[in-house]
């Protein structure tokens, strides 16, 4: 194998015309320079230079091994470059993972964020369903994924860090008229015999924290109709079939046929991470998006 060292030191006495005057721009000695060209000599086993007066120039193998130096250097001086705009965040790719609410609330206003500050970096932006994108970032088809990671949960050993975008509070969701509607706070407890509409299926870690929220309120609903989003879930509200818990970011603009009240003892709460490929965590574009992200949560709950 050719040593490419070598070949760059060849080019440098090519186009310096002498080894002396190559080994002067090397800052060389002119005794390691006539090494280095008599070592690449061994490995072609061809001669490679030729004296003419008081300098050199190339054979034919001399050309050519000059030649495939120049296109190297000119290759390794882009890759370089590359590099240097890849650290800088002035190019790459990022693949953003997002479930259906945080899409709406918080992507949009982040990765035009992104956009802008970053117009060179390309976006693979995918809605995963269920609402659990975070396997997507652990078996490294993205880079960052919007999620809401159960309590207990700690997937920092798979290479992976979360970052608190914002806490999503449920709130019940009532047919007009209701009997409950008066009260601004209603307990958890009182919502036990109640006919339940579901809001997401399948079954993901939104849903467990709803479970979870009544199992300590002392009951386990009884879901009559099924939904597999927030928006028709509030329909069937609305029609009277029953209550729903929602979180805040999912409700949108109510429906007009319903009421929308907090809960108490307890209140539901849903956190809402980014989990980030630890690779990329420090990253410009990464950085920017997480920023942008942050940004968002806070107007989302203001």
């Amino acid at each position: 194998m050719l040593d490419v060292r070598r070949m760059q030191v060849l080019r440098a006495v090519v186009t310096s015309g002498s080894i002396t005057a190559a080994a002067a721009n090397l800052g060389f000695t002119p005794s390691a320079v006539s090494q280095q060209i008599a070592a690449l000599e061994r490995e072609t086993g061809l001669p490679l230079l030729e004296r003419i007066g008081r300098g050199v120039r190339p054979t034919a193998a001399g050309t050519l091994l000059t030649e495939h130096a120049g296109i190297i250097c000119r290759r390794v001086a882009e890759a370089e470059l590359a590099l240097a705009d890849l650290r800088a965040g002035r190019t790459g790719r990022i693949a953003i993972r997002y479930f259906a609410t945080a899409g709406l609330a918080l992507v949009p206003p982040a990765l035009a964020t992104l956009r802008r500050e970053h117009p060179g970096v390309q976006v693979d932006l995918k809605l995963t369903d269920p609402e659990d994108p975070l396997p997507e970032v652990r078996q490294g088809r993205a880079d960052v994924a919007i999620v809401v990671v159960p309590p207990g949960t700690d997937p920092a050993s798979d290479g992976i860090r979360l970052v608190h975008l914002l806490d999503d509070p449920y709130r019940v969701v009532l047919p007009r008229g209701h009997r409950l509607q008066r009260k601004r706070v209603i307990d958890l407890a009182d919502l036990a015999e109640e006919p339940w509409v579901g809001n997401e299926w399948p079954i993901g870690p939104c849903v467990r924290l709803v479970l979870d929220g009544c199992a300590a309120a002392g009951f386990t609903p009884s879901f009559v109709v099924e939904s597999e989003d927030y928006a028709t879930a509030q329909g069937f509200v609305a029609a009277g079939l029953g209550v729903s818990l929602i979180p805040r970011l999912g409700l949108g603009s109510p429906h007009p046929g319903v009421v929308v009240r907090r809960v108490t003892r307890p209140e539901p709460v849903r956190v809402i991470q980014a989990a980030v490929r630890a690779s990329a965590l420090d990253t410009p574009a990464m950085t920017c998006l997480l920023t942008a992200l942050r940004s968002a949560a806070s107007l989302a709950v203001s």
